[in-house]
């Protein structure tokens, strides 16, 4: 574990899982993808009726917990089929390694920027008031380069794992895990 300003990270769990507010992330909030190590704050709350994004570079499902804030009982609201038609920041953001490799697929970021225009979509109509993002770790790097501030208002937790292809159960324990 890697100490950041008062918190520890944790693998594959980032800083806004327990945030309760609704005011935009410091920078520095994500940093190391901490998280609070007091006692109440050491487990994800998904708050009832919250949404779960779950993306990778070529899934999009979303879901929502119909059960307690501790105990998720997830539920499939929707698995959208969306245009991936925002290629440039791909191009612009591939990290070193994927830019020598040739690895970056183009598609899979075009992809998570086009699930991040749906999010952002319906925060800004009011149609998600809170929401958590499980995606891989690529993708979600590039999601956070697209959120709308009233999408950023309202994550309440982002979990860096591909999960896209497990079955529900799994994914709740995930979450009650990280």
């Amino acid at each position: 574990m890697k100490s950041v300003a008062g918190r520890t990270s944790s693998p594959g769990v980032c800083a806004n899982l327990n945030r309760r507010s609704r005011a935009a992330p410091s920078p520095s909030s994500r940093v190391g993808c901490a998280t609070d190590t007091s006692k109440e704050n050491t487990r994800v709350k998904v708050p009832h009726k919250a949404h779960v994004a779950l993306v990778d570079g070529e899934r999009f499902v979303l879901l929502r917990n119909d059960g307690q804030i501790f105990e998720p009982k997830l539920s499939k609201v929707s698995e959208p089929n969306l245009d991936p038609s925002n290629y440039s920041a791909g191009v612009k953001h591939q990290d070193a390694a994927s830019k020598l490799k040739g690895n970056t697929d183009l598609e899979e970021l075009a992809h998570g920027a086009a699930v991040t225009e749906y999010l952002n979509d319906k925060a800004m109509k009011g149609e998600i008031d809170d929401i958590v993002i499980i995606a891989d770790p690529k993708t979600l790097g590039e999601m956070r380069r697209h959120y709308h501030q009233e999408l950023e208002k309202r994550v309440v937790g982002e979990l860096d794992k591909t999960l896209t292809s497990e079955p529900l159960d799994k994914i709740e324990q995930a979450l009650i895990a990280a």
